[in-house]
Protein backbone atom coordinates (compact mmCIF):
# COMPACT_ATOMS: atom_id res chain seq x y z
CA UNK A 1 0.00 0.00 0.00
CA UNK A 2 2.06 2.79 -1.42
CA UNK A 3 1.44 6.64 0.30
CA UNK A 4 1.07 8.48 -2.93
CA UNK A 5 -1.82 5.70 -3.65
CA UNK A 6 -3.12 5.94 -0.40
CA UNK A 7 -3.09 9.77 -0.49
CA UNK A 8 -5.23 9.75 -3.82
CA UNK A 9 -7.97 7.56 -2.85
CA UNK A 10 -8.38 9.42 0.46
CA UNK A 11 -8.48 12.74 -1.55
CA UNK A 12 -10.43 11.38 -4.01
CA UNK A 13 -12.85 9.13 -2.22
CA UNK A 14 -12.72 10.95 1.81
CA UNK A 15 -12.39 14.10 0.49
CA UNK A 16 -14.15 15.88 3.02
CA UNK A 17 -11.65 14.09 5.80
CA UNK A 18 -8.37 14.95 4.03
CA UNK A 19 -7.93 17.49 6.64
CA UNK A 20 -7.94 15.26 9.58
CA UNK A 21 -4.78 14.36 11.67
CA UNK A 22 -3.67 11.13 12.33
CA UNK A 23 -5.14 10.88 15.90
CA UNK A 24 -8.96 10.74 13.88
CA UNK A 25 -7.87 7.72 11.61
CA UNK A 26 -6.54 5.67 14.51
CA UNK A 27 -9.23 6.25 16.94
CA UNK A 28 -12.04 5.06 14.19
CA UNK A 29 -9.72 2.06 13.55
CA UNK A 30 -10.46 1.02 16.97
CA UNK A 31 -13.91 1.98 17.27
CA UNK A 32 -14.18 -0.61 14.57
CA UNK A 33 -11.94 -3.45 15.86
CA UNK A 34 -14.32 -3.16 19.06
CA UNK A 35 -17.06 -3.29 16.89
CA UNK A 36 -15.85 -6.46 15.16
CA UNK A 37 -14.51 -8.37 18.41
CA UNK A 38 -18.15 -8.04 20.14
CA UNK A 39 -20.25 -9.20 17.23
CA UNK A 40 -18.06 -12.04 16.98
CA UNK A 41 -17.88 -12.34 20.84
CA UNK A 42 -22.02 -12.28 20.66
CA UNK A 43 -22.06 -14.88 17.82
CA UNK A 44 -20.20 -17.68 19.87
CA UNK A 45 -21.89 -17.05 22.77
CA UNK A 46 -25.28 -17.72 21.03
CA UNK A 47 -24.11 -20.49 19.17
CA UNK A 48 -22.87 -21.84 21.98
CA UNK A 49 -25.50 -21.51 24.13
CA UNK A 50 -27.64 -23.10 21.07
CA UNK A 51 -25.73 -26.28 20.93
CA UNK A 52 -25.89 -26.53 24.98
CA UNK A 53 -29.81 -26.20 24.38
CA UNK A 54 -29.79 -29.06 21.91
CA UNK A 55 -27.54 -31.65 24.55
CA UNK A 56 -30.04 -30.77 26.81
CA UNK A 57 -33.13 -31.20 24.63
CA UNK A 58 -31.29 -34.59 23.28
CA UNK A 59 -30.60 -35.90 26.86
CA UNK A 60 -34.77 -35.40 27.85
CA UNK A 61 -35.45 -37.28 24.24
CA UNK A 62 -32.63 -40.11 25.14
CA UNK A 63 -33.93 -40.93 28.81
CA UNK A 64 -37.60 -41.19 27.64
CA UNK A 65 -36.96 -43.18 24.84
CA UNK A 66 -38.98 -40.78 22.47
CA UNK A 67 -38.22 -40.71 18.66
CA UNK A 68 -35.75 -38.27 17.62
CA UNK A 69 -38.23 -36.11 15.17
CA UNK A 70 -40.01 -34.95 18.26
CA UNK A 71 -37.68 -32.60 18.74
CA UNK A 72 -38.41 -30.85 15.75
CA UNK A 73 -42.07 -31.26 15.02
CA UNK A 74 -42.88 -30.97 18.50
CA UNK A 75 -40.24 -29.82 21.01
CA UNK A 76 -39.10 -27.00 19.03
CA UNK A 77 -42.55 -24.79 17.60
CA UNK A 78 -44.14 -25.67 21.93
CA UNK A 79 -41.17 -23.63 22.93
CA UNK A 80 -41.07 -21.19 20.41
CA UNK A 81 -45.22 -20.48 21.19
CA UNK A 82 -44.47 -20.56 24.80
CA UNK A 83 -41.61 -17.90 24.68
CA UNK A 84 -43.31 -15.69 22.06
CA UNK A 85 -46.79 -15.83 24.85
CA UNK A 86 -44.81 -14.91 27.88
CA UNK A 87 -41.93 -12.94 26.22
CA UNK A 88 -41.57 -11.49 22.97
CA UNK A 89 -41.25 -12.41 19.06
CA UNK A 90 -37.57 -11.89 19.07
CA UNK A 91 -37.08 -14.20 21.66
CA UNK A 92 -38.70 -16.68 20.21
CA UNK A 93 -36.76 -16.05 17.26
CA UNK A 94 -33.64 -16.95 19.24
CA UNK A 95 -35.62 -20.57 20.16
CA UNK A 96 -35.32 -21.13 16.35
CA UNK A 97 -31.79 -20.78 16.02
CA UNK A 98 -31.55 -24.27 18.45
CA UNK A 99 -30.77 -27.16 16.29
CA UNK A 100 -32.62 -30.29 16.63
CA UNK A 101 -32.93 -31.71 13.38
CA UNK A 102 -33.35 -36.08 13.30
CA UNK A 103 -29.75 -35.94 12.76
CA UNK A 104 -28.78 -33.76 14.89
CA UNK A 105 -30.34 -35.11 18.05
CA UNK A 106 -28.98 -38.71 17.07
CA UNK A 107 -25.61 -37.57 16.83
CA UNK A 108 -26.07 -35.30 20.31
CA UNK A 109 -27.35 -38.78 21.74
CA UNK A 110 -24.70 -40.67 20.15
CA UNK A 111 -22.07 -38.38 21.58
CA UNK A 112 -23.69 -38.22 25.44
CA UNK A 113 -23.39 -41.91 25.02
CA UNK A 114 -19.80 -41.57 24.19
CA UNK A 115 -18.84 -40.19 27.05
CA UNK A 116 -20.96 -41.56 29.27
CA UNK A 117 -19.42 -44.75 28.10
CA UNK A 118 -15.94 -43.68 28.26
CA UNK A 119 -16.03 -42.43 31.65
CA UNK A 120 -17.73 -45.67 33.22
CA UNK A 121 -14.20 -47.70 31.39
CA UNK A 122 -12.36 -45.35 32.69
CA UNK A 123 -13.98 -45.73 36.44
CA UNK A 124 -13.58 -49.49 36.34
CA UNK A 125 -10.32 -50.11 35.20
CA UNK A 126 -8.74 -48.89 38.62
CA UNK A 127 -11.44 -49.95 41.24
CA UNK A 128 -13.24 -53.22 42.10
CA UNK A 129 -16.99 -53.63 41.05
CA UNK A 130 -19.82 -56.26 40.70
CA UNK A 131 -21.75 -57.60 38.48
CA UNK A 132 -25.74 -58.67 37.42
CA UNK A 133 -26.11 -60.24 34.61
CA UNK A 134 -29.75 -61.88 32.56
CA UNK A 135 -30.04 -62.67 29.31
CA UNK A 136 -33.46 -62.94 28.09
CA UNK A 137 -35.19 -63.33 24.31
CA UNK A 138 -37.43 -59.86 23.95
CA UNK A 139 -40.56 -59.77 21.59
CA UNK A 140 -38.77 -59.61 18.30
CA UNK A 141 -37.23 -62.64 19.07
CA UNK A 142 -33.68 -61.31 20.06
CA UNK A 143 -31.65 -62.45 22.66
CA UNK A 144 -30.54 -59.75 24.94
CA UNK A 145 -27.57 -60.04 27.46
CA UNK A 146 -27.60 -57.18 29.62
CA UNK A 147 -25.38 -56.88 32.28
CA UNK A 148 -25.41 -53.86 35.49
CA UNK A 149 -22.18 -53.00 37.52
CA UNK A 150 -22.20 -51.33 40.87
CA UNK A 151 -18.57 -50.31 41.45
CA UNK A 152 -17.15 -47.91 44.06
CA UNK A 153 -16.81 -43.92 43.02
CA UNK A 154 -15.71 -41.91 45.76
CA UNK A 155 -17.29 -42.13 48.95
CA UNK A 156 -20.63 -44.03 47.65
CA UNK A 157 -22.00 -46.85 45.60
CA UNK A 158 -22.85 -46.51 42.02
CA UNK A 159 -24.99 -48.67 39.81
CA UNK A 160 -24.82 -48.32 35.84
CA UNK A 161 -25.86 -50.24 32.91
CA UNK A 162 -22.33 -51.58 31.46
CA UNK A 163 -23.82 -53.71 28.25
CA UNK A 164 -26.69 -54.63 26.54
CA UNK A 165 -26.08 -56.48 23.24
CA UNK A 166 -27.58 -59.21 21.49
CA UNK A 167 -26.56 -62.76 21.13
CA UNK A 168 -26.12 -63.55 17.52
CA UNK A 169 -26.67 -67.16 17.62
CA UNK A 170 -27.13 -69.74 20.61
CA UNK A 171 -28.15 -68.89 23.83
CA UNK A 172 -25.14 -70.62 26.20
CA UNK A 173 -22.84 -70.11 28.09
CA UNK A 174 -19.97 -69.76 25.88
CA UNK A 175 -21.56 -67.44 24.11
CA UNK A 176 -22.68 -65.33 26.88
CA UNK A 177 -19.35 -65.12 28.41
CA UNK A 178 -17.30 -64.70 25.31
CA UNK A 179 -19.84 -61.47 24.79
CA UNK A 180 -18.80 -60.06 28.29
CA UNK A 181 -15.31 -61.23 28.28
CA UNK A 182 -14.52 -59.34 24.21
CA UNK A 183 -15.72 -56.17 25.77
CA UNK A 184 -13.82 -55.96 28.89
CA UNK A 185 -10.73 -57.02 27.08
CA UNK A 186 -11.63 -54.77 24.47
CA UNK A 187 -11.66 -51.59 26.99
CA UNK A 188 -8.77 -53.00 28.60
CA UNK A 189 -10.82 -53.41 32.12
CA UNK A 190 -9.06 -56.38 34.14
CA UNK A 191 -11.03 -59.29 35.39
CA UNK A 192 -9.04 -59.12 38.54
CA UNK A 193 -11.33 -56.67 39.47
CA UNK A 194 -14.62 -57.87 39.70
CA UNK A 195 -15.31 -59.65 42.70
CA UNK A 196 -18.93 -61.07 42.41
CA UNK A 197 -21.65 -61.65 39.71
CA UNK A 198 -25.20 -62.48 40.59
CA UNK A 199 -27.00 -64.52 37.74
CA UNK A 200 -30.10 -66.39 37.84
CA UNK A 201 -30.50 -70.53 38.20
CA UNK A 202 -30.36 -71.31 34.59
CA UNK A 203 -27.46 -74.05 33.01
CA UNK A 204 -26.63 -71.08 30.62
CA UNK A 205 -25.31 -69.03 33.95
CA UNK A 206 -24.96 -71.64 36.72
CA UNK A 207 -23.72 -74.60 34.66
CA UNK A 208 -21.09 -75.93 37.16
CA UNK A 209 -18.77 -76.70 34.25
CA UNK A 210 -19.89 -74.58 31.00
CA UNK A 211 -21.88 -72.03 32.57
CA UNK A 212 -20.81 -68.29 32.17
CA UNK A 213 -20.43 -68.01 35.92
CA UNK A 214 -17.91 -70.84 36.18
CA UNK A 215 -16.15 -69.19 32.86
CA UNK A 216 -15.78 -65.99 34.72
CA UNK A 217 -14.42 -67.58 37.93
CA UNK A 218 -11.68 -69.61 35.89
CA UNK A 219 -10.24 -65.72 34.73
CA UNK A 220 -11.30 -63.97 37.66
CA UNK A 221 -9.72 -66.19 40.32
CA UNK A 222 -11.10 -64.27 43.14
CA UNK A 223 -14.95 -64.30 42.32
CA UNK A 224 -17.59 -65.25 43.97
CA UNK A 225 -21.25 -65.90 42.46
CA UNK A 226 -24.99 -65.24 43.75
CA UNK A 227 -28.11 -66.90 42.80
CA UNK A 228 -30.79 -64.47 42.21
CA UNK A 229 -33.44 -63.75 45.63
CA UNK A 230 -35.97 -62.49 43.66
CA UNK A 231 -35.60 -65.23 41.20
CA UNK A 232 -35.14 -67.86 44.36
CA UNK A 233 -38.16 -66.24 45.18
CA UNK A 234 -40.52 -66.61 42.05
CA UNK A 235 -39.83 -69.85 41.99
CA UNK A 236 -40.83 -70.64 45.55
CA UNK A 237 -44.16 -68.92 44.87
CA UNK A 238 -45.08 -71.47 42.20
CA UNK A 239 -45.01 -74.07 44.42
CA UNK A 240 -48.94 -74.61 44.88
CA UNK A 241 -50.61 -77.88 45.89
CA UNK A 242 -53.00 -79.23 43.36
CA UNK A 243 -55.92 -77.47 44.90
CA UNK A 244 -55.04 -74.37 44.77
CA UNK A 245 -53.18 -74.68 41.32
CA UNK A 246 -56.40 -76.22 39.63
CA UNK A 247 -58.34 -73.12 41.28
CA UNK A 248 -55.76 -70.49 39.87
CA UNK A 249 -55.53 -72.12 36.59
CA UNK A 250 -59.82 -72.08 36.43
CA UNK A 251 -59.55 -68.57 37.12
CA UNK A 252 -56.91 -67.43 34.20
CA UNK A 253 -59.82 -69.71 32.01
CA UNK A 254 -62.22 -67.31 33.42
CA UNK A 255 -60.38 -64.45 32.73
CA UNK A 256 -59.56 -65.65 28.92
CA UNK A 257 -63.40 -65.91 28.04
CA UNK A 258 -63.95 -63.06 28.60
CA UNK A 259 -61.01 -60.79 27.92
CA UNK A 260 -59.58 -62.60 25.19
CA UNK A 261 -63.10 -62.37 23.26
CA UNK A 262 -63.41 -58.62 22.18
CA UNK A 263 -67.58 -59.12 22.19
CA UNK A 264 -67.30 -60.74 25.33
CA UNK A 265 -65.28 -57.98 26.83
CA UNK A 266 -67.15 -55.12 25.62
CA UNK A 267 -70.45 -56.70 26.74
CA UNK A 268 -68.71 -57.10 30.36
CA UNK A 269 -67.27 -53.57 30.45
CA UNK A 270 -71.19 -52.00 30.07
CA UNK A 271 -72.80 -54.64 32.51
CA UNK A 272 -69.64 -53.20 35.04
CA UNK A 273 -70.83 -49.78 34.30
CA UNK A 274 -74.54 -50.55 34.54
CA UNK A 275 -73.58 -52.09 37.68
CA UNK A 276 -71.75 -49.11 39.02
CA UNK A 277 -68.72 -51.27 39.75
CA UNK A 278 -65.58 -49.47 40.86
CA UNK A 279 -63.87 -51.50 37.71
CA UNK A 280 -64.92 -52.26 33.92
CA UNK A 281 -62.26 -54.58 32.92
CA UNK A 282 -60.30 -58.04 33.52
CA UNK A 283 -56.36 -58.06 34.12
CA UNK A 284 -54.85 -60.73 31.70
CA UNK A 285 -52.46 -62.87 33.64
CA UNK A 286 -49.21 -63.92 31.75
CA UNK A 287 -46.81 -66.42 32.83
CA UNK A 288 -43.46 -64.38 32.22
CA UNK A 289 -44.20 -61.73 34.41
CA UNK A 290 -45.54 -64.22 37.50
CA UNK A 291 -46.56 -60.99 39.30
CA UNK A 292 -49.61 -60.52 37.80
CA UNK A 293 -50.76 -63.49 39.75
CA UNK A 294 -52.15 -61.29 42.74
CA UNK A 295 -53.22 -58.22 40.87
CA UNK A 296 -55.72 -61.03 38.01
CA UNK A 297 -56.50 -62.42 41.13
CA UNK A 298 -57.53 -59.25 43.32
CA UNK A 299 -59.47 -58.17 40.21
CA UNK A 300 -61.42 -60.58 39.34
CA UNK A 301 -62.22 -61.41 43.28
CA UNK A 302 -63.57 -57.95 43.19
CA UNK A 303 -65.46 -58.56 40.43
CA UNK A 304 -67.22 -61.90 41.34
CA UNK A 305 -70.77 -60.53 42.07
CA UNK A 306 -70.33 -58.95 38.00
CA UNK A 307 -68.53 -61.75 36.53
CA UNK A 308 -71.56 -64.01 38.62
CA UNK A 309 -74.30 -61.91 36.60
CA UNK A 310 -72.16 -61.90 33.11
CA UNK A 311 -72.73 -66.01 33.15
CA UNK A 312 -76.43 -66.01 33.61
CA UNK A 313 -76.15 -65.24 30.06
CA UNK A 314 -73.35 -66.95 28.72
CA UNK A 315 -72.69 -70.34 28.69
CA UNK A 316 -69.21 -71.57 29.87
CA UNK A 317 -68.25 -74.58 32.01
CA UNK A 318 -66.63 -72.81 34.78
CA UNK A 319 -69.70 -70.59 35.22
CA UNK A 320 -70.65 -72.76 38.17
CA UNK A 321 -67.62 -71.63 40.39
CA UNK A 322 -68.76 -68.48 41.21
CA UNK A 323 -71.20 -69.90 43.05
CA UNK A 324 -69.27 -72.43 44.89
CA UNK A 325 -68.11 -70.60 48.29
CA UNK A 326 -65.02 -72.94 48.92
CA UNK A 327 -63.63 -72.35 45.95
CA UNK A 328 -64.05 -68.68 46.05
CA UNK A 329 -62.13 -69.08 49.37
CA UNK A 330 -59.79 -70.72 47.69
CA UNK A 331 -59.28 -67.48 45.03
CA UNK A 332 -59.61 -65.22 48.41
CA UNK A 333 -56.77 -66.83 50.07
CA UNK A 334 -54.57 -66.72 46.57
CA UNK A 335 -55.29 -62.54 46.09
CA UNK A 336 -54.10 -62.65 49.47
CA UNK A 337 -50.82 -64.61 49.71
CA UNK A 338 -49.77 -63.02 46.09
CA UNK A 339 -50.31 -59.53 47.01
CA UNK A 340 -47.90 -60.43 50.27
CA UNK A 341 -45.12 -62.51 47.48
CA UNK A 342 -45.85 -59.06 45.70
CA UNK A 343 -44.76 -56.61 48.32
CA UNK A 344 -41.80 -58.83 49.01
CA UNK A 345 -40.84 -58.85 45.89
CA UNK A 346 -40.75 -55.12 45.33
CA UNK A 347 -38.77 -54.30 48.50
CA UNK A 348 -36.19 -56.73 47.02
CA UNK A 349 -36.03 -54.38 43.43
CA UNK A 350 -34.74 -50.93 42.70
CA UNK A 351 -31.35 -50.02 42.80
CA UNK A 352 -28.48 -50.32 45.39
CA UNK A 353 -30.44 -53.60 47.28
CA UNK A 354 -27.37 -55.58 48.61
CA UNK A 355 -27.41 -59.02 50.00
CA UNK A 356 -28.00 -58.34 53.60
CA UNK A 357 -30.99 -56.28 53.05
CA UNK A 358 -32.57 -58.44 50.67
CA UNK A 359 -31.58 -61.22 53.40
CA UNK A 360 -33.43 -59.11 55.96
CA UNK A 361 -36.78 -58.72 53.67
CA UNK A 362 -36.37 -62.72 53.20
CA UNK A 363 -35.80 -63.42 56.73
CA UNK A 364 -38.76 -61.52 57.79
CA UNK A 365 -40.60 -63.04 55.12
CA UNK A 366 -40.38 -66.11 56.67
CA UNK A 367 -41.06 -65.23 60.42
CA UNK A 368 -44.43 -63.73 59.07
CA UNK A 369 -45.20 -66.97 57.48
CA UNK A 370 -44.56 -68.83 60.99
CA UNK A 371 -47.03 -65.98 62.14
CA UNK A 372 -49.53 -66.34 59.82
CA UNK A 373 -49.78 -70.41 60.41
CA UNK A 374 -50.47 -69.97 64.26
CA UNK A 375 -52.93 -67.10 63.34
CA UNK A 376 -54.91 -69.86 60.62
CA UNK A 377 -54.12 -72.66 63.31
CA UNK A 378 -56.37 -70.35 65.70
CA UNK A 379 -59.04 -69.63 62.97
CA UNK A 380 -57.82 -65.87 63.03
CA UNK A 381 -57.74 -64.37 59.58
CA UNK A 382 -56.88 -60.62 60.41
CA UNK A 383 -53.87 -61.47 58.01
CA UNK A 384 -55.85 -61.89 55.23
CA UNK A 385 -58.18 -59.18 54.64
CA UNK A 386 -59.44 -60.86 51.53
CA UNK A 387 -60.38 -63.96 53.14
CA UNK A 388 -61.89 -62.28 56.57
CA UNK A 389 -63.84 -59.79 54.49
CA UNK A 390 -65.46 -62.87 52.79
CA UNK A 391 -66.43 -64.68 55.39
CA UNK A 392 -68.07 -61.97 57.12
CA UNK A 393 -69.97 -61.11 54.36
CA UNK A 394 -71.19 -64.24 52.66
CA UNK A 395 -71.35 -65.73 56.56
CA UNK A 396 -69.05 -68.90 55.21
CA UNK A 397 -67.60 -71.57 57.76
CA UNK A 398 -64.64 -72.04 56.86
CA UNK A 399 -63.40 -75.96 57.73
CA UNK A 400 -60.49 -77.29 58.96
CA UNK A 401 -59.21 -78.82 55.90
CA UNK A 402 -59.26 -75.78 54.06
CA UNK A 403 -57.10 -74.64 57.06
CA UNK A 404 -55.02 -76.94 56.77
CA UNK A 405 -54.48 -76.68 53.17
CA UNK A 406 -53.48 -73.26 53.46
CA UNK A 407 -50.81 -74.05 56.54
CA UNK A 408 -49.22 -76.46 53.93
CA UNK A 409 -48.40 -74.03 51.30
CA UNK A 410 -47.42 -71.41 53.66
CA UNK A 411 -44.94 -74.34 55.23
CA UNK A 412 -43.84 -75.13 51.02
CA UNK A 413 -42.72 -71.44 50.77
CA UNK A 414 -40.27 -71.20 53.46
CA UNK A 415 -37.93 -73.77 51.01
CA UNK A 416 -34.32 -73.43 52.29
CA UNK A 417 -32.42 -71.54 50.11
CA UNK A 418 -29.22 -73.15 50.88
CA UNK A 419 -30.55 -76.84 49.42
CA UNK A 420 -32.26 -74.98 46.58
CA UNK A 421 -28.46 -73.01 45.78
CA UNK A 422 -27.05 -76.68 45.82
CA UNK A 423 -29.79 -78.30 43.88
CA UNK A 424 -29.07 -75.29 41.34
CA UNK A 425 -25.36 -76.53 40.83
CA UNK A 426 -26.41 -80.05 41.01
CA UNK A 427 -28.68 -80.02 38.30
CA UNK A 428 -26.49 -77.73 36.11
CA UNK A 429 -23.57 -80.51 36.21
CA UNK A 430 -23.90 -82.62 33.11
CA UNK A 431 -21.01 -85.27 34.03
CA UNK A 432 -23.97 -85.99 37.08
CA UNK A 433 -26.66 -85.63 34.47
CA UNK A 434 -24.78 -89.26 32.52
CA UNK A 435 -24.07 -90.73 35.36
CA UNK A 436 -27.73 -90.42 36.43
CA UNK A 437 -29.30 -91.88 33.49
CA UNK A 438 -26.52 -94.95 33.60
CA UNK A 439 -27.02 -95.76 37.53
CA UNK A 440 -30.09 -97.10 39.42
CA UNK A 441 -31.79 -94.19 41.59
CA UNK A 442 -30.60 -95.24 45.11
CA UNK A 443 -26.55 -95.86 44.08
CA UNK A 444 -27.17 -92.36 42.26
CA UNK A 445 -27.66 -90.39 45.35
CA UNK A 446 -25.51 -92.64 47.21
CA UNK A 447 -22.64 -92.20 45.30
CA UNK A 448 -23.23 -88.51 45.56
CA UNK A 449 -22.96 -88.12 49.60
CA UNK A 450 -18.87 -86.58 49.15
CA UNK A 451 -19.69 -84.08 46.73
CA UNK A 452 -23.16 -83.25 47.64
CA UNK A 453 -24.07 -84.32 51.22
CA UNK A 454 -27.04 -82.07 52.28
CA UNK A 455 -28.94 -83.56 49.11
CA UNK A 456 -27.54 -87.35 49.38
CA UNK A 457 -28.83 -86.84 52.68
CA UNK A 458 -32.14 -85.98 52.34
CA UNK A 459 -32.57 -87.96 48.98
CA UNK A 460 -31.53 -91.88 50.98
CA UNK A 461 -34.18 -90.54 53.71
CA UNK A 462 -36.47 -90.75 51.27
CA UNK A 463 -35.73 -94.01 49.42
CA UNK A 464 -35.14 -95.94 52.50
CA UNK A 465 -38.89 -96.74 53.33
CA UNK A 466 -40.55 -99.31 52.03
CA UNK A 467 -43.36 -98.76 49.16
CA UNK A 468 -45.32 -102.01 49.73
CA UNK A 469 -45.58 -105.47 51.84
CA UNK A 470 -44.53 -106.96 48.71
CA UNK A 471 -41.18 -108.70 50.44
Amino acid sequence: MAPAKMRRHLESVHGELKEKNVEFFIRKRDELLKSINCMVQTTKTVNEKATEASYLVSSQIAQRGEAYTIAESLIKPCAMEMVKCMLDEKSAKEISKIPLSNDTVANRINDLAADIQNELIFRLKSCKFALQMDESTDVAGLAILIVIVRYQHESTLLEDLLLCKSLPTRTTGAEIFDLLNSFLEGNEIPWENCVDICTDGTKAMSGIINGAVQRIKNIAKNCSSSHCMIHRQALAAKKLSVSFKKALDEVVKIINFIKSRPLQNRLFKILCEDMGSVHTSLLLHTEVRWLSRGKILTRIFELRDEVRAFFLEHNFELKDRFLDQMWLLKVAYLSDIFTKINELNFTLQGRHVNVFTAHEKIHAFKKKLDFWKICMSSNEFDCFPTIKCFSEEEDVEINEVFIEEIIQHLTGLTMSAKEYETFIEFTSDSSLQEKFKSMPLAEFWCSSKDEYPQLSQKAVLALLPFATTYV
